[in-house]
């Protein structure tokens, strides 16, 4: 598993044997089941993970028991409860995984360190969290201005990789959307592709 992610940041952030060896050492290898929880709420967020192998997940539930999806994250992402991760704080969500998975998780403390020592990494970082930054601002201007239709539309295009491996109740939590709203922008959409 750990050569997928050594092949990733071989291309990705040109480290070096040496510097991958360095990430080797402080890496920690997970299967997870589908279904199985990485992160729960009221859990601190204590690793990053790089998906190496299936499809994960970030959300909440809402009072009403509502699901809101906040992210979903297949091969060669990252994923953790950022703001958990980032203060320490108990996470207010969930990541589990809708496939059966396998990451590569590194503990916060021993990535910051490896960031330090390692400046391709750290670069490689900067680049992921700038993108990361771009994509929320994108999903929030979508989410406050975008139709029903446009929001639907930017996704199949934005993460055809994604939409072919979530049930469509969860592209509409991600959405903003009901599951009726996103049934008949669907129709409307398929329709208007033939």
């Amino acid at each position: 598993m750990f050569e997928i992610f050594a092949e990733y940041l071989k291309e990705k952030g040109s480290l070096t044997d040496y510097e991958l060896d360095q990430v080797r050492a402080k890496a920690i290898t997970r299967k997870l089941r589908k279904r199985q929880y990485l992160v729960q709420q009221g859990e601190v967020s204590r690793y990053n993970s790089f998906i190496c192998k299936g499809c994960l997940r970030w959300y909440n539930v809402g009072d009403d028991g509502t699901e809101h999806i906040l992210r979903f994250a297949i091969e060669n992402w990252w994923i953790a409860d950022y703001e958990s991760y980032n203060s320490g704080n108990p996470s207010k969500g969930n990541i589990d995984a809708l496939e059966d998975s396998e990451v590569i998780m590194i503990e916060k403390n021993d990535l910051d360190a490896l960031l330090k020592a390692i400046p391709n990494l750290q670069a490689l970082f900067d680049r992921l969290t700038a993108r990361s930054y771009d994509a929320s601002q994108k999903r929030i201007l979508s989410i406050i201005s975008g139709t029903a239709e446009e929001r639907y539309e930017n996704f199949i295009k934005t993460y055809p990789d994604v939409f072919n491996r979530v049930p469509l109740r969860m592209v509409a939590s991600f959405l903003g959307l009901t599951r009726e709203t996103l049934s008949r922008v669907r129709s409307a959409y398929t329709k208007t592709e033939k």
